[in-house]
């Protein structure tokens, strides 16, 4: 599904902020029906164990100075039992739970979700979904490989900042963009 977004108070530079709080909804959602094996995988996408279920893009529509608009596609695996072989390891709900789910319904029910989320962040509780974020992520406190450019390398996934920059630790602890590093998890 897609939503647009009047991003609240938020400025350019907090973009991370409706990002988290998307992603932790989006949890928030996914775990009701898969349970507690569900993770955040910076920066955008939903895990449920090893195996990928879901994900966001969102893009900003910026006037000036402001950030006017974001435009969030938030894309769950409900009833898929069978995938192309190049999508890398995806599950769906129905693998999990064996369940059929129908689509308009959960889009309602995650929109209901969603908007606790977005609600606790116009509210100023960024802290706290940061911390949920955290809290939840995908690897966390465990020894990752890591390809930047062309260097492979590991370290240990520590955190997230609070501009969304994912923190690692291997000769020295070192903060990374979107876009400036890959998983390699095979």
């Amino acid at each position: 599904m897609t939503l647009v977004i009047k991003p609240f108070n938020l400025t350019v530079g907090q973009q991370f902020q409706l990002s988290a709080a998307t992603a932790v909804g989006l949890h928030d959602f996914f775990t009701l029906y898969a349970g507690d094996q569900t993770r955040i995988k910076w920066p955008n996408d939903l895990y449920w164990q090893d195996r990928k279920a879901g994900g966001i893009l969102m893009e900003s529509v910026i006037v000036g100075d402001r950030w006017e608009w974001a435009v969030v596609g938030i894309g769950v695996n409900l009833n898929q039992v069978s995938f192309e072989p190049t999508s890398g390891n995806p599950v769906s709900l129905k693998q999990i739970t064996g369940k059929n789910f129908h689509p308009v319904n959960m889009s309602k029910e995650l929109c209901e979700v969603l908007d606790k989320r977005f609600r606790q962040l116009q509210n100023g509780g960024f802290d706290s979904i940061l911390a949920d974020y955290s809290k939840h992520l995908y690897k966390i406190n465990e020894l990752i490989k890591f390809k930047k450019g062309t260097r492979l390398f590991q370290a240990i996934v520590t955190g997230v900042s609070p501009v969304g920059k994912l923190i690692i630790r291997h000769a020295i602890d070192e903060e990374l963009d979107f876009g400036e590093v890959e998983w390699v998890l095979k």
